[in-house]
């Protein structure tokens, strides 16, 4: 019987000294910047890079943090949509702590091939692909849905463990497109089910006039003005981000619309956008205008 306590008493104690696991949860950036390169360049002064520099500023200063973080993974990517991705920096793509330091650093072997080269490579492809590069009437949603699906643009949450202890990875995926919000394109005749321009927005101001509603209300009812849902396995991680430059029925120079509040062209943009998004089921949607 003495032997028995004894050796029950042993596990005890060796359960109690046991190591309890540690687990961490740490979060990433991961942000994916897509310019519609149409005619809107054209159209109005472009105001798109100084936006995209405050992106790559908080890339830096708030995510990746030189000289003050440790062990980053954030990440940036830059698209035309009609191209693939055109430049990135993938903090997470350096595995050793050390080198991944002195890459975020510019120290060592990177001392004038770090972050700071990188930054200024990234940024400076980006002002070459605004100055030469002009894509009229892409189907800019159905070239979006492709990019999730089958562009390594999207991450997802994992984890790391050594058996006992855990680290749990959580990456935010934020996209911004930057457009106008009218989604017009060449093949109209061809496939016109994401097509939205000019027309497709005076029918739901005519709508809401005949009905006497507001912009939202009139797409609640009247599914055949809105963009149609496209579900994709990826849209739950994404916060979709519309950044828009460019308002047509507005008089830059007069200060004034075309149209009165409730039925300009940017209002009835953001609804349906806003609409599609969420019902396509994007973890979140921001509209912007600067």
């Amino acid at each position: 019987m003495k032997n028995i306590l004894t050796f029950w008493s042993m596990i005890l104690l060796f359960t109690s000294c046991g190591i309890e696991p540690q687990n961490k949860y740490l979060t990433y950036k991961n942000i994916v910047i897509l310019s519609d390169m149409s005619s809107r360049m054209d159209n109005k002064p472009p105001k798109d890079l100084n936006e995209i520099n405050k992106l790559i500023q908080f890339f830096k200063n708030e995510c990746v943090k030189p000289g003050k973080k440790i062990g980053d993974k954030s990440s940036i990517y830059f698209s035309s949509f009609s191209d693939k991705i055109i430049s990135s920096i993938d903090i997470d793509s350096i595995k050793n702590l050390g080198e991944k330091q002195r890459f975020i650093n510019s120290t060592g072997e990177y001392q004038n091939n770090g972050l700071v080269q990188k930054i200024d490579d990234f940024e400076q492809k980006i002002k070459n692909t605004y100055a030469d590069t002009r894509n009229n009437g892409l189907d800019l949603i159905s070239i979006l849905i492709e990019k999730i699906e089958n562009e390594p643009i999207v991450k997802k949450n994992t984890y790391l463990t050594d058996g006992v202890d855990t680290t749990y990875l959580k990456y935010d995926n934020h996209i911004y497109i930057f457009t106008d919000g009218y989604l017009e394109y060449k093949n109209k005749n061809i496939n016109n089910q994401f097509y939205f321009g000019i027309s497709e927005i005076d029918k739901i101001r005519q709508f809401c006039k005949a009905k006497n509603v507001d912009i939202t209300k009139a797409l609640e009812i009247n599914s055949s003005l809105c963009l149609p849902i496209s579900k994709s396995k990826n849209s739950q991680y994404i916060h979709l981000h519309l950044l828009e430059t460019h308002e047509r029925d507005k008089n830059d120079r007069l200060q004034t619309y075309k149209y009165p509040i409730g039925q300009r062209d940017n209002e009835i943009l953001e609804a349906v956008w806003r609409k599609w998004a969420t019902e396509s089921g994007f973890k979140s949607f921001e509209w912007k205008k600067y």
